[in-house]
């Protein structure tokens, strides 16, 4: 049996309603139990689901629609819900204990009034009345953030077409997560601040790349919502291209990674080609696709979230530890290496970067001779008959890096230190002081940078820590790997791409927030010290469209 009642004038959000309706769910007396606004849509699914009660036909849109399945006395349990509903929307009310009491609007001008510098609207309100609501929110300068979903793709061209005019950005509909200029809107991780932006059409994509980066010992400049249908053929990624060129403009974000189910075939090459007209690395995940080529120029291709953010991660070090190296354009890379394998995978990485045959003989420990760059294995029996080894003493390897005194055309100087027993005490030190002694006598004139890698582990009795220490402080830069080295000295060698000069967006800089919708979000923000207001929306005119239309006119 179903018994029902009506609360009037009470407007709340949906989430907010169906916790309510789980909650209320639990208590004995009831079979199950649903609390809706009475929107038509909602009416509707009242209907379908087997909540109907004749009783709704009185309500409206700003009206709670309380349905109790029960076999009880109708009387006692529609007081019993009544009062649970009452002491929940009352909890909702009060919000989150302790702390500044949240700026809370009953009205868009009042919410303008009490936040003039929002330049943000989050907006998770039914999606029946959310278009009308971010098109204000455009209209007065703000850009938008759409939890909400049940929005027309005739409505969401018009509202990114829109803001793609003003130099704004609509995220969504059904954008759940973003976090821009520290501010964590919707779902949304804590994380520290860096180098790598990230745009995502996809919610739990760009929230997963957020922790495997930071796992990854990287940082997070922005997160940028879409939407799901953003790459549709329908949309044509609108606000990717607006996402792209705000990030583009944003000196913080020295590398993008981008996350999205599979576009259409238009809309991807459409989003390729912005990317490689931004001058920065991109990393792009379409999902579900496998990529055929892995890199184009500053733009690379990944498989799996995992292999995004790797390479989002290593791209963000190389970026770092560039601004620490003198840049060499057109230099040539030389490879000085005691393990041979790492002199091996070395010259096969940077002939590919470089687009160089590797040396088939090795002859003398050559793994790569061409155009002037040079990889060499001084491990190889040239260079150890009747000397030890270059793990034990570094004379041979010393004296190779010497000579390059007299190469000026080198520019990029590649080494490995390999640490655990048997190996020398000290490599890092001893390395370190000849790259100093080899700098003094190139001179400012000559610039090299030094870039090496770390083989082994802190329990080593050389502790890895303290080898790269040493070579830290000779200006000496440690990579991760030999990927992330060669990476590094191709960038250092290669011509600077020039980058467009952007205006930075002024959502980058800071953000304000006018919250409709979830109480939750406004409280979040607030804990996270951003500015908000909780604009308490509610259907104009108790949802009657024809008054809702008069009422328009008449302002």
């Amino acid at each position: 049996m179903i018994h029902a009642f009506i609360k009037k004038g009470s407007f709340q959000d949906s989430v907010s309603l169906m916790l309510i309706s789980r909650k209320l769910s639990e208590s004995p007396n009831v079979e199950e139990i649903s609390v809706m606004m009475g929107t038509p849509a909602n009416k509707s699914l009242l209907e379908v689901t087997g909540f109907w009660h004749p009783q709704f036909n009185e309500a409206t849109p700003n009206d709670i629609c309380v349905a109790i399945k029960a076999e009880s006395d109708g009387g006692a349990i529609v007081d019993e819900i009544g009062a649970a509903l009452d002491a929940a929307l009352k909890a909702i009310a009060q919000g989150s204990q302790g702390g500044k009491k949240l700026l809370r609007a009953r009205s868009w001008r009042t919410a303008r009034q009490k936040l003039p510098n929002a330049n943000l609207t989050l907006i998770s309100i039914a999606g029946e009345y959310a278009a009308e609501l971010a098109d204000r929110a455009l209209d007065d300068g703000c850009n938008v953030m759409m939890f909400s979903d049940n929005v027309s793709i005739e409505q969401e061209v018009a509202l990114k077409t829109k803001a793609s005019g003003k130099g704004l950005i609509v995220m969504g509909p059904d954008c759940g997560t973003a976090c821009i200029a520290g501010a964590p809107l919707a779902f949304a991780n804590v994380a520290p601040q860096g180098v790598i932006g990230i745009i995502g059409a996809s919610g739990t994509g760009i929230q997963e790349l957020i922790s495997q980066i930071t796992l990854a010992g990287q940082a997070i400049s922005h997160a940028i919502g879409l939407g799901g249908r953003d790459l549709t053929a329908e949309i044509g990624g609108i606000s990717a291209v607006s996402a792209l060129r705000m990030l583009a403009a944003d000196p913080q974000s020295r590398v993008l990674a981008f996350v999205s189910k599979p576009p259409a075939a238009t809309v991807r090459q459409k989003v390729i080609d912005e990317m490689k007209a931004l001058g920065k690395p991109v990393v792009a995940l379409f999902l579900g696709t496998k990529a055929e080529v892995r890199q184009d120029g500053n733009l690379y291709f990944a498989d799996t979230l995992d292999e995004a953010a790797r390479l989002a991660a290593m791209l963000g070090n190389v970026q770092q530890q560039a601004e620490r190296q003198p840049a060499v354009p057109g230099g040539k890379i030389t490879g000085l290496y005691a393990g041979g394998t790492l002199a091996a995978e070395c010259a096969m990485l940077l002939a590919e970067k470089l687009r160089l045959p590797i040396d088939s003989e090795h002859r003398r420990g050559s793994m790569l001779a061409a155009d002037g760059h040079r990889i060499i294995d001084m491990g190889d029996d040239f260079y150890t008959q009747g000397r030890p080894h270059p793990m034990i003493d570094p004379a041979a390897r010393n004296h190779e890096i010497a000579s390059l005194a007299q190469q000026p055309q080198v520019g990029v100087l590649l080494l490995d230190v390999v640490i655990g027993f048997g190996a020398q005490q000290d490599p890092a030190a001893s390395l370190a002081a000849e790259v100093i002694k080899l700098r003094e006598q190139r001179g400012a004139a000559h610039p090299l940078a030094v870039i090496a890698t770390v083989t082994g582990t802190e329990q080593d009795p050389q502790q890895r820590s303290r080898q790269i220490a040493s070579l830290d402080e000779a200006g000496i830069a440690v990579a991760q790997s030999l990927p992330e080295a060669v990476a590094l000295a191709h960038q250092l060698v290669s011509p600077t791409c020039p980058v467009t000069e952007r205006p930075l967006p002024e959502l980058l800089s800071g953000v304000a927030v006018i919250n409709a919708g979830l109480r939750s979000f406004a409280d979040d923000l607030q804990t996270s010290e951003i500015a908000v207001v909780h604009y308490q929306w509610a259907p104009v005119a108790g949802g009657n469209q024809r008054l809702a239309n008069l009422l328009k006119k008449l302002k």
